[in-house]
């Protein structure tokens, strides 16, 4: 997944509250900076950097709890949400793309709401908005999140060997009459890959996920307005996986003052990972639209 490891570089910057681990790339032109999901990190976009890196400056953040960034008390949304903000407003010397997967894109929401001086334009990749808030029960992601966090209570163990774990997470089928093995579901080279991601990961992390507290203080419909910036909305298919229901990408679309809302038929929620080429072809055009004056 690191195909583009040689080229960018890692330090350390802090927010308001504490340390995360960054990853830069050559000043080519304005940053782009890109928020994983959860249980991932920032080398997750690696597949889309080389198509970017001649015309942006790539950066990507390990978010709290995540990959080689500081552990903390609490994982809710805000939380993560609280430290882009304070981070852009310590560390953007000019206004950035935010580009953010999962929990990144509400992550990326958030902050373009609370410092929007920091903001050109965000590209959200299938936000889970409700999906991941209070009816996660209703849904095989329960289930996946419970037993990736109990993969990540042992994550001390090889890669090889937790890759086999999360093989074994058996996941309730959508018309709730049988069980599927993660592992019938992805490849070897995406368990390998999680299994990668999980071995870092502050298993607490989960926690408010499966407790369903996770969205506690993200109002969607307050905050969606205040984005005033373009925002690109890639809505995957929730039949293929998609996080983002038909209903809430709707309410997106609508309530997001400036969107443009591509939709990928039969792709599920890691676009970027299983189908970067497309993804690019709906981001090229809308980061070529953008005002790109500081």
């Amino acid at each position: 997944m690191k195909s583009q490891e040689q080229s960018l570089t890692e330090d350390r910057c802090r927010t308001d509250d504490l340390s995360l681990a960054r990853y830069s790339g050559p000043a080519s032109g304005p940053p782009l900076l890109f928020l994983h999901g959860v249980v991932r990190c920032g080398w997750d976009f690696s597949p889309l950097f080389e198509a970017l890196a001649g015309q942006w400056q790539i950066q990507a953040l390990d978010l709290r709890g995540h990959g080689q960034s500081e552990r903390a008390e609490s994982y809710l949304v805000t939380d993560y949400s609280r430290d882009v903000a304070g981070y852009l407003r310590r560390h953007a010397e000019e206004p950035v793309v935010l580009c953010g997967h999962s929990l990144g894109a509400m992550v990326a929401c958030a902050a373009a709401a609370a410092v929007p001086e920091k903001v050109r334009a965000v590209v959200l990749e299938d936000p889970p908005f409700h999906t991941l808030g209070r009816r996660i029960r209703e849904t095989p992601f329960h289930a996946l999140f419970r037993g990736m966090q109990a993969v990540a209570l042992g994550n001390d163990q090889p890669v090889d060997v937790l890759a086999r774990e999360l093989a074994e997470i058996r996941l309730p089928t959508r018309d709730g009459r049988g069980e599927v093995r993660l592992g019938d579901l992805r490849d070897e080279e995406q368990l390998r890959w999680s299994a990668q991601c999980l071995q870092p990961l502050d298993p607490a992390v989960l926690t408010p996920v499966v407790e369903e507290r996770w969205l506690d203080g993200y109002d969607l419909e307050t905050l969606l307005p205040q984005v005033r910036c373009p925002a690109l909305l890639l809505a995957a298919d929730e039949a293929a996986g998609g996080m983002l229901t038909p209903a809430d990408a709707e309410t997106a679309a609508a309530l997001l003052p400036q969107c443009t809302r591509v939709d990928f038929p039969g792709v599920g929620h890691q676009i970027h990972g299983t189908q970067p080429a497309a993804m690019l072809q709906a981001m090229l055009p809308f980061l070529e639209t953008l005002d790109l004056n500081p």
